[in-house]
């Protein structure tokens, strides 16, 4: 019989029974998906750093540290959607049902596999997109999940709109760049604008530098609220799979709040003149089960329970999206507004992520970006084309990023910034010179990169769920 610890002061978990080893593997993957964090910062967030340092218009030593700060602020403040689209990528709820060591095993696979890629890239200093390296590591270890188990280990749909967005943004990005730096080019025409730095002293004026910093800003509290919230989708997917009663429903939304969206949803299909119609029968019946469960009181410390609950929940707000996103379903002003006000409502109660959990992502991430840093930087400043970056280049690049980036979040899709960035800068390099001016050594190595992220991670997260398997 397995000895079971009785935890009572592990922090922010509360008390819970544990088998002494799982504990032991709960710390491992808590500390893997940190140090996933701390890799993403020193890779991927020296791009947003680039630009400021080779045009000169701030030094290394104060560059890092406040794109650092940024990053923590954009994870602190960017929500938790991206967060929550990155956990629908994997058999959440069939994980649930399971033993605790099989979450613990897709985790790792996960972690390990997007830290080895991630750390390999930066050591050869290829940019290199950590969202497309930990999207490849989840599908090939929910691909190692329905092996063992059958089932649909991928969100196929999920994972689709995911890599469209991944594949777009490159070429968003070069072409919005190219289009910026010839408006630039031949509608600004300022000189000091294009204007190359040579010298250590040679800074940009003041406007101009400004500008630099503005956009470094933006891309690196952007890269924040996208990126980071990867990492708190991940450490998320750790507290779902090991303590699943706590983590996988919302504890501070209280169940008055929930049976009141209940309640108003009810109304809404008692009163509609289509409540004969089917999306609406099984709303109600969705709805009066979710009012049951949401009745038991052992939701709150029981597994099944809170699995249950969560299931429920996810019926209704299917259904009500189902109802206000159907054009053929006519609702009055007011019934609509009710339903998609309920439906929100419902949602902060299954996709959340606690104010602890985005506070652990942000210092990984902005301790990160202090460290590592030089390699990524000096092929983004130097090596993608065939000149030194001017300021326009710099400046042109970020603004395109951020904005790309910036959308993305607020859709709730993850984009690469590495990719965005990097394309931004081959885009401005090719509007200043054609593509003569473009570093074809670093692009071609930047293209394999990518071609390779995702294959290689899906190979790698498959082959160690495959042997971490072994051993539960």
């Amino acid at each position: 019989m397995p000895l079971l610890l009785n935890i009572t002061t592990l922090p922010f978990i509360g008390e819970v029974n544990l088998v002494g080893s799982m504990l032991l593997v709960f710390f491992i993957c808590f500390l893997a998906v940190v140090c996933f964090e701390f890799v993403n910062g020193f890779h991927d967030t020296a791009n947003a750093v680039a630009t400021v340092i080779y045009t000169k218009a701030l030094k290394p030593v104060i560059a890092i540290p406040w794109s650092g700060f940024w990053n923590f602020m954009g994870v602190f403040l960017g929500g938790v959607t991206v967060a929550m689209g990155i956990l629908k990528l994997v058999p959440l709820n069939e994980l649930m049902r399971l033993p605790v060591q099989v979450g613990a095993c897709m985790v790792i696979s996960v972690l390990l596999a997007s830290i080895m890629w991630n750390i390999g890239t930066w050591y050869l200093g290829i940019p290199c997109s950590s969202s497309h390296t930990m999207i490849g590591a989840m599908i090939g270890a929910g691909l190692g999940f329905t092996w063992y188990y059958g089932g649909k280990g991928v969100n196929w749909g999920q994972a689709e709109e995911i890599g469209l967005s991944l594949i777009i943004s490159p070429i968003i990005g070069f072409g919005l760049a190219a289009l910026l730096m010839l408006f630039l080019k031949h509608i600004i025409k300022s000189k000091a604008l294009f204007h190359t730095p040579t010298g250590e002293n040679d800074r940009p004026p003041i406007l101009i530098r400004l500008l630099l910093i503005t956009t470094c800003t933006l891309v690196s509290f952007f890269h924040g609220s996208n990126d980071g919230q990867k990492g708190v989708g991940l450490l998320m997917l750790i507290l779902i799979a090991f303590f699943p009663a706590k983590y996988a429903i919302n504890h501070s939304v209280s169940e008055s709040k929930i049976q009141k969206a209940l309640n108003q949803t009810e109304q809404v299909i008692q009163h509609t003149q289509q409540s004969g119609n089917g999306i609406f029968l099984k709303l109600d019946s969705a709805v009066k089960v979710c009012k049951t469960d949401l009745a038991a009181e052992n939701k709150t410390t029981d597994k099944n329970a809170a699995f249950k609950f969560r299931l429920s929940l996810q019926k209704v707000i299917t259904n009500i999206k189902k109802i206000t996103e159907d054009d053929k379903i006519k609702l009055a002003g007011n019934d609509k507004h009710t339903l998609i006000s309920a439906s929100e409502d419902l949602t902060h109660v299954t996709d959340f992520a606690p104010i602890w959990v985005i506070a652990t992502i942000s210092v990984s991430l902005g301790l990160g970006t202090m460290i590592g840093w030089k390699r990524i930087v000096v092929t983004i400043g130097e090596k993608i084309g065939n000149e030194h970056l001017n300021y326009a280049q710099g400046a042109t690049a970020e603004i395109v990023a951020a904005s790309t980036i910036g959308l993305s979040t607020s859709f709730g899709l993850p984009v690469s910034t590495t990719h965005v960035l990097s394309s931004g800068i081959a885009g401005a390099m090719v509007a200043s010179g054609g593509k003569n001016n473009l570093n074809n050594k670093t692009l071609k190595n930047i293209a394999i990169a990518w071609v390779l992220t995702l294959p290689v991670a899906i190979v790698l997260a498959f082959i160690l769920f495959m042997v971490f398997h072994l051993f539960i």
